[in-house]
Parts: C-alpha cells; sequence; structure tokens
C-alpha cells in the first residue's frame, strides 16, 4: 500500500512532457527543426502520410532510438534530452533528417 502511494507521489510530481507533432511527408521530416530544451522531456508525436519515402522508421542515435512509423498511425517516442547541443534524427536509411536543437 505505501508503496502504491509513493509510486502515485512520483508519477504526478514528474513534469509532462512537452508534445511536439511531425509528420513524414514527400518533402521528408515536416517540421525538419524542434526546439527543446536540456532535462525536458519531450513526446515525439510521428505520423507517416506518404508511401512516397523511405522514412519508415526513425532514428534518433545519440539516443538509441529506432521506432517504426507505419502508415497513417501517430507513433509516439518519449525520452529527455540529456546534454544541450543538435540531436538528429532521420530515417533508416539516413537519407531524411531532422534537428532537435537542445538548448
Amino acid at each position: 500500500m505505501i508503496a502504491m502511494l509513493i509510486g502515485a507521489l512520483l508519477a504526478a510530481a514528474a513534469p509532462s512532457p512537452r508534445v511536439v507533432q511531425l509528420a513524414v511527408t514527400e518533402k521528408g521530416f515536416e517540421p525538419a527543426t524542434v526546439q527543446a530544451k536540456k532535462g525536458e522531456p519531450l513526446r515525439l508525436v510521428v505520423t507517416r502520410k506518404t508511401t512516397r519515402t523511405c522514412a519508415t522508421e526513425l532514428v534518433i542515435k545519440d539516443a538509441g532510438i529506432n521506432r517504426k512509423l507505419p502508415l497513417n498511425l501517430p507513433v509516439e517516442i518519449e525520452f529527455t534530452p540529456a546534454k544541450s547541443g543538435q540531436l538528429r534524427y532521420a530515417c533508416g536509411m539516413d537519407m531524411l533528417a531532422g534537428l532537435l536543437l537542445v538548448e
């Protein structure tokens, strides 16, 4: 019982992630640049809206993220940028890319 209460308190104290909508279109990732803050939880909601793309997955190599992007289904990716600078996201072939600019 006490463990459940502590867990509930910790969950309530955790900040909600900032939600950023990303789309994969024939132009690539839109938006191609996303602002973020170091230590701020982030939830990317990525929706692939075309079959005419190689971006059938999203890779953030420096964060150890690799997620499949099914057509027209939003995929939520949650993580917290640990350091300032540029964090690149790309398709699995590393041809289409965008940047997370972390302050």
